[in-house]
């Protein structure tokens, strides 16, 4: 994203109206002219825990998929520029499309899962868990620092390179370890 890598995880809390589930459409919103997609890997997180220390943080989540936070960009950058918290531009109805999770002990290492997301066919994004700035373990020990995490919570982890703009008719469809967990449509 051309910014510095940061010292600590960013966090931005999404409300249960952001959810999308079970492939529905997104439906652009009337006040951006610039939404872009992001794909991570999603924790489901699995039990009540507070102050998690990192070696047990795998105790706490038992399913992986894929979402995508979308963001408008231009409401971002507006917030941004004016020193302003931009929530706005990530947390809005429907901005999160969440795929089909699937249990985290299929996969023998959390630290090496490889995750796709293509529009219309074409790979756009790229990118594997080991690539993350902050591993599992250190953002569900951090999170868990400020908030109780609860049964069915779930966390983000961050966005390879390759995020960009979505139109109407566009397709996305996202790949864990090669599983298709997401496939919709933009509205």
């Amino acid at each position: 994203m051309g910014r510095p890598l940061p010292q600590e995880p960013m966090i931005f809390l999404k409300p249960d109206s952001a959810l999308l589930k079970k492939n529905k459409p997104f439906f652009l919103p009337d006040f951006s002219k610039n939404m872009q997609f992001e794909a991570e890997v999603v924790l489901r997180i699995s039990k009540l825990g507070k102050g998690i220390a990192a070696k047990y943080a795998h105790r706490y989540y038992d399913a992986l998929t894929v979402g995508i936070d979308f963001t408008a960009r231009d409401l971002q950058h507006r917030f941004s520029q004016a020193g302003h918290p931009w929530e706005l531009s990530k947390t809005f109805d429907g901005s999160a499309p969440v795929g089909t999770f699937l249990p985290a002990e299929k996969f023998v290492n959390h630290s090496d899962i490889g995750f796709t997301l293509e529009v219309n066919g074409e790979v756009r994004q790229e990118g594997n868990t080991s690539d993350l700035i902050f591993g599992f373990s250190e953002i569900i020990e951090y999170v868990s620092g400020y908030y109780t995490l609860k049964t069915g919570d779930l966390i983000f982890t961050g966005t390879p390179s390759g995020v960009g703009p979505v139109k109407k008719g566009d397709n996305l469809v996202a790949r864990l370890a090669g599983e298709t967990v997401l496939d919709f449509f933009v509205r």
